[in-house]
C-alpha cells in the first residue's frame, strides 16, 4: 500500500473539467438563441 500512487488531487481535476464542459456547452446554446430572445423582446417593446 506504500507504493500505490496518490490520487488526492484527481477529483478537482475532473470537477474542473466537467465544468469548463458546462461552461462551453451554456456558451454555445447562448450564442445560438440570443439574437432571437433579442428580437422577442424587441418586438415585445415596439408593441407596447
Amino acid at each position: 500500500m506504500k507504493y500505490l500512487p496518490k490520487q488526492t488531487g484527481q477529483g478537482l481535476v475532473e470537477y474542473a473539467l466537467i465544468l469548463v464542459l458546462v461552461a462551453v456547452i451554456v456558451i454555445v446554446v447562448l450564442a445560438l438563441v440570443g439574437p432571437a430572445v433579442g428580437n422577442l423582446f424587441s418586438n415585445t417593446i415596439n408593441s407596447i
